[in-house]
Parts: C-alpha cells; sequence; structure tokens
C-alpha cells in the first residue's frame, strides 16, 4: 500500500479490504506468555496448573477432550467452588469412546454440545476474567492424551491482557447462545 492512502486510511475515508487489518481485532501486546511444544514439553502441566490457580471461573472449548488429569483439575475447581462450564464439539463428543465429557458432567459441570459449525475447532480456556491475571490457554493443543504424547501440537497460555481475555470470552458466549446442553445417551 502506498504512502498516499495512509492519510486517507487514518481520516476514516477509504477502508481497508476485508482481507486486510481489522482494528477490531488488534490489541496491545501486554502481559506474559507461556509456551509449551508436545510431544517434548509438558502442555498438560501448564493447562492443569492454570486451571488449579482458577479462583472464579474457567470457561473451556474443546473440540477433543480424552486427557483425564485434565478432566481431574476442571472437577476439582469445580468442587472448590470455581464456576466451570464446557462448550464442546458435538460429534467429536458422540464418537469418541474416551471423551472425558460424559464424566465432566457427571461431576455436575454444565456442558453444552456445538453443532453449528462443521467443527467446533476451538481449543480454548479461559480463566477468572477479570483478575488481572486472567489467563488464555490456547494453540493446536486439544485437551487430549494424543495432543500429549503423540501429536507435535503447540500451547500458550497468555496473562494479563484484559483486552485480549474480554474478546476470547466474547467469542465463547457468542458460542453458548447456539450450544445445546449435553444430554448423555442412555
Amino acid at each position: 500500500m502506498g504512502r498516499r492512502l495512509l492519510p486517507w486510511i487514518a481520516a476514516g475515508l477509504l477502508a481497508l479490504p476485508a482481507w486486510g487489518f481489522d482494528a477490531a481485532h488488534t490489541l496491545p501486546a501486554t502481559g506474559t506468555v507461556e509456551l509449551a511444544f508436545t510431544p517434548d514439553e509438558a502442555a498438560d502441566r501448564r493447562v492443569i496448573r492454570a486451571i488449579d490457580g482458577a479462583r472464579r471461573q474457567v470457561l473451556v472449548q474443546a473440540f477433543s477432550f480424552t486427557h483425564e488429569k485434565i478432566a481431574d483439575a476442571l472437577i476439582r475447581a469445580k468442587q472448590r467452588g470455581v464456576a466451570v462450564e464446557i462448550i464442546a464439539d458435538a460429534e467429536q463428543t458422540e464418537k469418541i469412546p474416551t471423551t472425558q465429557i460424559p464424566r465432566l458432567a457427571a461431576a455436575r459441570i454444565p456442558v453444552y454440545l456445538d453443532r453449528e459449525h462443521g467443527a467446533a475447532h476451538n481449543k480454548v480456556m479461559v480463566v477468572d476474567l477479570g483478575d488481572p491475571q486472567a489467563a488464555v490457554v490456547t494453540g493446536s493443543y486439544n485437551f487430549t492424551h494424543a495432543a500429549q504424547y503423540r501429536n507435535a501440537e503447540n500451547l500458550l497460555v497468555l496473562r494479563g491482557n484484559p483486552p485480549l481475555t474480554e474478546a476470547y470470552v466474547r467469542n465463547w458466549q457468542r458460542h453458548r447462545l447456539h450450544a445445546l446442553p449435553y444430554n448423555p445417551r442412555p
């Protein structure tokens, strides 16, 4: 883009194309970034540490969820009074025999299934919205045994960036509006 166009863009007289810069999704880089790459690094321990540190809330979006220890951490959080809610991909939940979703629901954690999309492919946890050190956990890492021990995955734990945390919560809420309560099959 030539320098001659920049004053027009700055003045709001020339819109950028849809594929270009979107100021609504550009946030300042603040806080800390913790990262892990599997299978060599313990991404699961970083997820569990974030959950174990939760004081008020953990919101989860999961494509596949088979990792027992991460499920255990969410159940512990619920038992100590943390509000835990999960949105899971419907097809993965119904097809994978080792899914932890029924166990999480049995622990009285509200679980919702997202059938609105070809794949509800988000892998996100938001911990303690409103806290200065609130965390967003995201990356390619599914909350699965395979993601930790067999796959090449990445995980980020982003803390101390309130606008980022709020954006992820708004996205979670947008998907919660169309997700339906999980009802285990008899």
